[in-house]
């Protein structure tokens, strides 16, 4: 299957993400990615009492907790990471984090797997894909969990 054909079966906010680094060449890519560092998000103050045992990506070099939420059938992830000190996976995740808070999990489900390797193609930076890639599978294994428990609730009765 072609790269333009598969793109369009992906969410078009995932599709954008990875056609806009495609195009980008090393140095845009670097300054792209310093200018989503900067907005990544911080984490709102109810997660911050959790156990984050539970949502620590262990894979990664650089401490990176992930939560989700599940609002209305929507998903939204919330990413604790030390900007400052790690500012491609801050950036990486922010670009990521764009791309799916607010949707429905099956968009989370349908990140292909070679995304991070698209995103970061060419920047010299392969030793971040594999805490890179946890952080993706994390996020997925969050989506297909808020599916499943999404699928297991019971109907309400009607009044």
């Amino acid at each position: 299957m072609s790269e333009t054909a598969a793109e369009h079966q992906l969410p078009s906010s995932v599709a954008r993400v990875l056609s806009t680094f495609r195009a980008l060449g090393r140095e845009e890519k670097m300054q792209a990615l310093l200018h989503y560092a900067k907005k990544l998000e911080p984490v709102p103050d109810r997660f911050l009492a959790l156990d984050r045992a539970a949502f620590n990506v262990p894979e990664c070099q650089t401490r990176v907790d992930l939560f989700p939420e599940m609002r209305d059938g929507k998903l939204y992830f919330y990413a604790d990471v030390n900007v400052r000190q790690s500012p491609t996976v801050a950036a990486f995740l922010a670009i990521l984090l764009s791309a799916i808070n607010g949707h429905p999990p099956e968009t989370t489900l349908a990140i292909p797997s070679d995304f991070v390797r698209h995103v970061m193609d060419g920047i010299g930076l392969a030793g971040r894909e594999a805490g890179l890639n946890a952080m993706l599978t994390r996020l997925k294994r969050h989506a297909q969990a808020a599916l499943t428990n999404a699928d297991a609730t019971p109907p309400r009765d009607q009044p």
